[in-house]
């Protein structure tokens, strides 16, 4: 594990007794003593505290943030230039096929665009803007930052003793605090569905802020695993997982987040890469659909599980992308991607589990309603 990477908080997450494994290049913690279920159920009923330091974080800045947002709505699909200052809104790279070669988030801070990519793409996703954008728009990879989520319905209240002023913030919402003199950019915003925060701070004061919030009595650390958990259960993406660069955006259900402004007969349709394959699946002609699944009884479909539709005979219909036990919901849950004739709420599928067909319905998503703050 030498070659590994860390965070600002790998001394603290051992002190903390974590189990540490390697993912996306960086030794992270996947569980505290508390347990995966025990950390799942914390966030959904009171508030949890997840060391996302592995996700890139980059500042495009250019003559003006008009001229910025054009120039990245050239690689995404997204509204970009009527994003408002001080909001944040998702968003896909896409490639010349239509597939999402990442998901990420992008913030308008008033003179630049804070854009936030997955942690395993996140040197492509540089490279792919500094080829794109340069050398009219500066690509600053910020690497003195951390970046950490509290996450759960008590967040407010824990994250407003330490930073006043947060209580106000809406879902999506962003804006700058300050905490020992340095600044915070706080986003209102997660991955679990759950109310919360996602918190960009300075490596040199992480370790106390996050100590400073673990002192409050309704806040825990936690771990990949229940954020694997509690994501799906939200029924939100994993990229390389449920999305990857041959999944089209309408396939995977995103298409809520390509505003019209972009799509055919908006005032700047297009210009991103593989518009015309996505638009070909506007009219829903896209041959597959995500869709939550949950399979009878109390035993997990994972990844790779194929489904098909009968108990017997056939070709598969689809395959599972994400699935585990969810705590929350008190039995299994699971993602996947069926062929669209198949494709209908409350419908028996199968899944294959060591040659033996299994009874699977498929279900609207998400399994736990989100919990924003509107």
């Amino acid at each position: 594990m030498s070659d590994l990477k860390i965070t600002p908080l790998t001394e603290l997450h051992r002190a903390l007794g974590a189990k540490m494994v390697p993912f996306a290049g960086y030794l992270m913690p996947v569980q505290y003593p508390m347990g995966i279920m025990k950390e799942h159920l914390h966030t959904r009923q009171k508030a949890g505290l997840f060391d996302v330091s592995h996700m890139g974080q980059v500042i495009l800045r250019g003559d003006s943030f008009e001229a910025v947002a054009k120039a990245f709505e050239r690689l995404v699909p997204m509204d970009v230039l009527g994003l408002p200052q001080g909001r944040q809104r998702y968003g896909l790279f896409t490639n010349d096929a239509g597939g999402i070669e990442d998901d990420l988030m992008f913030a308008n801070r008033g003179d630049h665009l804070f854009v936030v990519v997955n942690a395993a793409c996140k040197d492509a996703d540089i490279a792919r803007l500094r080829a794109a954008l340069e050398p009219d728009i500066a690509v600053e990879h910020l690497d003195d930052r951390a970046l950490i989520a509290l996450q759960g319905p008590l967040a407010e209240t824990a994250l407003e003793t330490l930073v006043p002023g947060v209580a106000a913030m809406r879902f999506m919402d962003v804006a700058t605090f300050s905490y020992r003199g340095a600044d915070l950019w706080i986003s209102r915003s997660g991955y679990t569905g759950e109310d919360g925060y996602e918190i960009s701070i300075p490596e040199a004061v992480t370790a106390s802020f996050a100590s400073e919030l673990m002192d409050h009595p309704d806040v825990e650390p936690i771990g990949l695993g229940a954020r694997d958990s509690l994501r799906l259960e939200g029924g939100l993406c994993l990229y390389g997982h449920d999305i990857d660069a041959g999944t089209r955006p309408l396939e995977a259900g995103l298409g809520w987040a390509i505003q019209k402004v972009r799509r055919p007969g908006g005032a700047r349709e297009g210009g991103f890469p593989g518009a015309g394959a996505v638009f070909g699946d506007l009219n829903g002609a896209a041959p597959r659909k995500r869709v939550g699944l949950r399979p009878d009884g109390r035993a997990p479909m994972r990844e790779g599980v194929d489904l098909f539709a009968s108990p017997e005979g056939g070709e598969p219909i689809g395959r599972i992308t994400s699935g585990g036990f969810g705590p929350s919901v008190g039995g299994p849950v699971a993602m996947g991607y069926v062929s669209r004739e198949h494709v209908g709420v409350d419908t028996r599928i199968f899944g294959e589990l060591r040659g033996k067909r299994m009874p699977v319905t498929i279900t609207s998503l998400p399994f736990v309603a989100a919990n924003f703050k509107r």
